[in-house]
C-alpha cells in the first residue's frame, strides 16, 4: 500500500493539472497525477489550443497558396492548387502525438506516477481510480489537487448528435469540408474554427445572440474585428437568437430570429454549437467529500491559496473563478503546489492575457475602455496602426492596430488592445510591464528593434505620451483641412 501513498495527487492533466505535478515534484514533494484519457495534456493538447493552432496554420498556408502568393512575386497556378484534408488532418494529429508524449516524458523525468482511469474522490485524503479495463485501486495522498478541466456546453434545443451537429472536438475532425458551416456562438472557439473552414473552402455563417462578436472583450476592438472578418467572407449575423432545428433531406435547417424579430431560415450541411464550456466534475465525487460549489456555474468554490471548503483539497483551471485559458490553468497550478510547499505565491488576475487566434488575432490584456468609463474612472489612450509599419507592410499583413490605455495622472498603464499579425506574441511586453505596475514611459523609453512589429506597441506608448513618430499630429489631424 505504501506504493500507493503520495503527498499530493493530481487529478486532470491538462496545463493546470501537469503543471502542478511537475512543480510539487520540484519542491520534493511525492506526487502522483491521474487521467481517464491514454494520451495526458488535457483538453487544450488533445483537442482543443494545439490542434486548432495547427489547422489554424494549414488553412492560413492553403489560403495563402490559393490568392496571396502572386502578391509576392510568386507564380503559381490557382486552379491547380489542391487541397489534402486527410495530410492536414494527419500533421495535426501528429503534432498532439508529440506534443502529449512529451507531458508524460517530463512527468516520467520528475519521478511523478501517473495512473491512467478515472479519479473519485473517496473523502479528503483517499481517491479511487478506476482503470480502462474496470478494476480500481485506492490511493493515500496527504492533498489532492483538481484540474479536471472543462468540456462544450451543448444547448438544450439543439443537441449533439456527433455527424450534422457537432461540439469543437467533431469540427476540428471533420472528414470533408462542409459545404456551408453553421456556427451558434461567436466567441474564441467559433471564430477560430469559422475561419478554418472559412479558408479550406466552406461557406460558414456565425451566429451570436449577443451584440457583438466576443461579447465580453471591448465592443471598439469587437466591432473592428468583425469588419475585417466579414471582408474576409465570414457571414456573421449578431443580435440573433436560435429559435427551432430540423434535419430535413440531409441538411440542417435552423430557424433564427433576428433584430427586427422575424423568424428566418438557415440552411448548412453541419452546425458548430460553441456557446462556451462548462466546468467537467461528474463523477469527481465532489459531494460524497463535502466539497461545495456552486450549483448554476459547476464551479468550486476556493480560497486565494486554491483550498477548497475541505481542507487538504485544492483545485485549479476551468473549474474554478476566472477564465477558462489554458495560461491561467498553469499559473494556478504552479501556485497551488507553491501553497502546498509553504510559500505564498501570487496570482495576477488583471495581467492574464486573452487571445482569439484569427488572423489577424486579436489580444487584450488588464482594463478595456467599456471597463473603465463604466467605472467612471479616467483614463488616456495612444494607438499605432499596422499599416504604418515597415515589417507588417513587407509581409503583407497591414490589418489592425496597437491601443494601450494609461492613467493620466500617473502614466501607469492599465490595458491594451491588439488586432494585428502576432498580436498573440506581442500582448507579451504589454502583460509584463502590466504585471509590475509600469508605465507608458516604460515601454516608450526602450528601444525596440527595427524593422519589427513590436515597433507599433512602441509607438502606441508614445502616442499616449504625445510623442508618437510613425503618426501625423492629434493636432495637425484635426487642421487637416485647411493646410
Amino acid at each position: 500500500m505504501d506504493n500507493n501513498k503520495f503527498d499530493v495527487t493530481v487529478i486532470g492533466s491538462g496545463p493546470g493539472g501537469f503543471a502542478a505535478a511537475i512543480r510539487c515534484a520540484q519542491l520534493g514533494l511525492k506526487t502522483a497525477i491521474i487521467e481517464k484519457n491514454k494520451a495526458f495534456g488535457g483538453t487544450c493538447l488533445n483537442i482543443g489550443c494545439i490542434p486548432s493552432k495547427a489547422l489554424l496554420d494549414s488553412s492560413e498556408m492553403y489560403l495563402a497558396a490559393k490568392s496571396k502568393m502572386l502578391l509576392h512575386g510568386v507564380s503559381i497556378d490557382q486552379n491547380d492548387v489542391r487541397l489534402d484534408l486527410g495530410a492536414m488532418m494527419a500533421r495535426k494529429e501528429k503534432i498532439v502525438s508529440k506534443m502529449t508524449d512529451g507531458v508524460k516524458m517530463l512527468l516520467a523525468s520528475y519521478k511523478v506516477e501517473t495512473f491512467e482511469g478515472k479519479g473519485r474522490l473517496k473523502n479528503s485524503r483517499t481517491i479511487s481510480v478506476e482503470k480502462p479495463d474496470g478494476s480500481a485501486i485506492e490511493i493515500e495522498s496527504g492533498k489532492i489537487i483538481l484540474a479536471t478541466g472543462s468540456v462544450p456546453a451543448a444547448l438544450p434545443m439543439l443537441p449533439f448528435d456527433g455527424d450534422k451537429i457537432v461540439d469543437s472536438t467533431g469540427a476540428l475532425s471533420f472528414k470533408s469540408v462542409p459545404g456551408k458551416l453553421a456556427i451558434i456562438g461567436a466567441g474564441a472557439i467559433g471564430l477560430e474554427i469559422g475561419s478554418i473552414w472559412k479558408r479550406l473552402g466552406s461557406d460558414v455563417v456565425i451566429i451570436e445572440m449577443m451584440d457583438q462578436i466576443l461579447p465580453h472583450s471591448e465592443s471598439s476592438a469587437a466591432a473592428r474585428l468583425a469588419m475585417i472578418l466579414i471582408k474576409q467572407g465570414l457571414e456573421i449575423r449578431v443580435s440573433t437568437t436560435l429559435m427551432s432545428y430540423e434535419i430535413k433531406d440531409g441538411s440542417v435547417v435552423l430557424t433564427v430570429s433576428g433584430k427586427n424579430g422575424a423568424p428566418e431560415i438557415v440552411t448548412c450541411d453541419r452546425v458548430l454549437v460553441a456557446a462556451g464550456r462548462r466546468p467537467f466534475t461528474e463523477g469527481l465525487g465532489l459531494s460524497e467529500a463535502g466539497v461545495e460549489y456552486d450549483a448554476k456555474s459547476g464551479r468550486i468554490e476556493v480560497g486565494n491559496n486554491f483550498e477548497t471548503g475541505v481542507p487538504g483539497i485544492f483545485a485549479i483551471g476551468d473549474i474554478i473563478r476566472g477564465p477558462m485559458l489554458a495560461h491561467k490553468a498553469q499559473e494556478e497550478g504552479s501556485a497551488a503546489a507553491e501553497f502546498i510547499s509553504g510559500k505564498f505565491p501570487e496570482v495576477n488576475y488583471d495581467t492574464i492575457p486573452s487571445i482569439v487566434y484569427t488572423w489577424p488575432e486579436y489580444a487584450s490584456v488588464g482594463k478595456s475602455e467599456d471597463d473603465l468609463a463604466k467605472a467612471g474612472r479616467k483614463y488616456k489612450t495612444g494607438k499605432s496602426q499596422f499599416g504604418a509599419n515597415g515589417r507588417a507592410m513587407a509581409g503583407d499583413n497591414t490589418e489592425g492596430f496597437v491601443k494601450i490605455i494609461s492613467d493620466p495622472d500617473n502614466d501607469m498603464l492599465l490595458g491594451a488592445q491588439i488586432i494585428g499579425p502576432g498580436a498573440s506574441e506581442l500582448i507579451a511586453e504589454i502583460s509584463m510591464v502590466l504585471n509590475y505596475k509600469g508605465t507608458c514611459e516604460d515601454i516608450a523609453g526602450t528601444v525596440h528593434a527595427h524593422p519589427t512589429l513590436s515597433e507599433v506597441t512602441r509607438e502606441a506608448a508614445m502616442d499616449v505620451l504625445g510623442r508618437s513618430i510613425h503618426s501625423l499630429p492629434k493636432r495637425l489631424e484635426i487642421r487637416r483641412g485647411e493646410l
